[in-house]
């Protein structure tokens, strides 16, 4: 991908961090969740996961949504009224390239319960500080699997596979988000992405995790969000805005 332009603060490689302070939206603030009702939620949420790699840098990161200024990792997701089956994904920049093994699609239907339990499972290598998250489990490979899907009760934690022995769960970035698809009409899905010149990694972020500073402003609202909200990362891993975005997707 390439040396990003970004002004980094002096801070520690990333670390779990529990509770921490106030965060840096990229966008207005976020509308209120859930003041008003929406009509019954219907048809697929078809859930596009896309992944990159770069060799030369060892890098690995995913797309969920079309970033707002490089369509080069362009995602399919969208609500329609027939499931999926194969993800849509962009072609890469020619550096990081598509990983077919790690994309993947989840034709979840709205109509089926009350919630969407959206479960983000980030995955790490320690070895060379690469990382990368999953929000459904990959066409090719179950060891990165989540449990992201619609029903009737909200839940409160991941459920996410064990990873190959080389990338492995990191808790402290995975996390799940219960959306009461009974909020209001539109499902805001803010991606942010996050990138460390020293480290040369990338790091994306749907759902907040326990690690704050990489929140988001994933949400079920009245009204349809059009910019990002992130957290500020943590000095090291700065937000990169041409690849975070924001998809607003109609409930009904």
């Amino acid at each position: 991908m390439g040396r990003w332009t970004a002004r980094r603060v002096a801070g520690p490689v990333l670390t779990v961090v529990l509770g921490a302070g106030a965060f840096v939206g990229t966008g207005d603030p976020a509308s209120a969740e859930g003041t008003t009702g929406g009509a019954a939620a219907s048809g697929y949420l078809n859930l596009h996961q896309c992944s990159y790699y770069a060799s030369t840098l060892d890098d690995h990161f995913s797309t969920f949504v079309t970033p707002s200024a490089d369509n080069r990792y362009a995602t399919g997701t969208k609500r329609s009224d027939s499931a999926d089956t194969t993800a849509s994904c962009g072609p890469g920049n020619g550096n990081h390239v598509p990983i077919p093994i790690l994309h993947g699609v989840k034709a979840l239907n709205l109509g089926s319960g009350r919630y969407l339990n959206l479960q983000q499972c980030d995955y790490y290598r320690s070895a060379s500080t690469d990382r990368f998250t999953t929000l459904v489990t990959p066409s090719g490979d179950g060891r990165y699997s989540t449990g992201t899907k619609v029903s009737n009760s909200p839940e409160t934690s991941p459920t996410c596979g064990p990873g190959n022995g080389s990338h492995v769960p990191n808790p402290g970035l995975s996390g799940v988000k219960a959306l009461d698809l009974n909020a209001g009409r539109y499902l805001n899905l803010h991606q942010c992405v996050y990138y460390s010149e020293r480290l040369k990694s990338h790091l994306t972020s749907v759902v907040t995790a326990p690690d704050t500073r990489y929140s988001t402003g994933t949400k079920v609202s009245a009204t349809a969000d059009t910019r990002p909200v992130c957290g500020p990362g943590n000095g090291d891993y700065v937000q990169i805005p041409i690849l975070s975005g924001v998809r607003s997707v109609p409930l009904g």
